[in-house]
C-alpha cells in the first residue's frame, strides 16, 4: 500500500454540481488532497468562481458548464477533460433539487422535474462518465444520496423517491462495473445548510425536529462531508464498492 493511501496527488477529478454547497466543499477537499479538479455546474459565474479557488489551491482546472438534464453538455465535459488531462480518475455527482409540498398537491410537472434532475440526471452522469472509466479500466464514481435514501422526510415525496433511487443506482452500477476496474459508491449527507435546503432549515419547528433527532445535537458543517468523499476516492477504499456512507451525526442510528 502507498505510504499515504488517502493522497489524491496525480488524480484527475470531475465534480458535477461542484460549484456550491456540498459539491463545492468536496471539490475543494479533493484539491487539498492533491487532485487536479474540474468543478462544473450550469452557471458560468459559479464555475469561474470555484475555478479561482481551485487554482489558488494549486490545482489545474477547466472552466466548463454542464447540466445533468443535458446529455450533450455532460459528454462535452467528459471529452474536454480527457482531451486536456488524458483520463478521468474520480467523478463526483452532486447536482440535485427538491420541492417541499404536501404529496397530495404535487403536480406532475414538479414530480417529473425532481426525478429527472436527481435520479435520471445521476444516471446520465454515471453512464456518460462510466463509459470513459470502463474504457480506461479504472476509476471511481461517487454519487450523492441522502438521509431520504434510507428514511422518509415529510412533504418531499419526489425527493425521497429520487434519492432512494440514487442509492440503488449506485449499487447496481457497482455490481455491473466492478469487473471493469470501476468502483461506484455514494455519500449520504445528513442535514447541512446549503442553498438547496436553507428555506426549509429556516422553519424553526423543522430545525428543532432535526436537531432533536440527531445524537450530536446539531446540523453538519460542509467541511465535515469531505473526509468520507476523499476516502471513497482514494486507494484506501480500493476494495470498497456499492456502499453509501451516511455522514449524519448519528441521525440514522437513533430510534426512540
Amino acid at each position: 500500500m502507498a505510504e499515504n493511501p488517502f493522497d489524491l496527488t496525480g488524480k484527475i477529478a470531475v465534480a458535477i454540481g461542484g460549484t456550491s454547497g456540498i459539491g463545492q466543499a468536496i471539490a475543494l477537499g479533493f484539491a487539498r488532497s492533491g487532485a487536479t479538479v474540474v468543478a462544473s455546474s450550469r452557471r458560468q459565474e459559479s464555475v469561474d468562481a470555484t475555478a479561482n479557488e481551485l487554482e489558488a489551491l494549486g490545482s489545474k482546472t477547466l472552466r466548463l458548464v454542464s447540466d445533468v438534464q443535458d446529455r450533450a453538455s455532460l459528454e462535452n465535459l467528459r471529452d474536454r477533460v480527457v482531451e486536456k488531462f488524458g483520463r478521468i480518475d474520480i467523478v463526483l455527482v452532486t447536482a440535485g433539487t427538491l420541492k417541499k409540498e404536501p404529496s397530495a398537491d404535487v403536480s406532475e410537472e414538479d414530480w417529473l422535474r425532481v426525478i429527472d434532475i436527481n435520479l435520471s440526471g445521476s444516471f446520465r452522469a454515471n453512464q456518460i462518465f462510466g463509459r470513459q472509466l470502463i474504457k480506461q479500466g479504472s476509476g471511481v464514481i461517487i454519487n450523492t444520496a441522502s438521509m431520504t435514501s434510507f428514511v422518509s422526510f415529510a412533504q418531499v415525496c419526489s425527493y425521497n423517491c429520487s434519492k432512494a433511487g440514487v442509492k440503488m443506482l449506485t449499487e447496481t452500477l457497482a455490481t455491473e462495473w466492478a469487473t471493469h476496474g470501476v468502483r461506484v459508491n455514494g455519500v449520504a449527507p445528513g442535514v447541512f445548510r446549503t442553498p438547496l435546503n436553507s428555506k426549509v432549515l429556516d422553519i424553526p419547528e423543522r430545525m428543532d425536529a432535526i436537531v432533536k433527532r440527531t445524537p450530536m445535537g446539531r446540523i453538519g458543517t460542509l467541511d465535515e462531508m469531505v473526509g468520507a468523499a476523499v476516502f471513497l476516492a482514494s486507494d484506501a477504499a480500493k476494495f470498497v464498492t456499492g456502499v453509501t456512507i451516511p455522514v449524519d451525526g448519528g441521525f440514522l442510528a437513533k430510534g426512540i
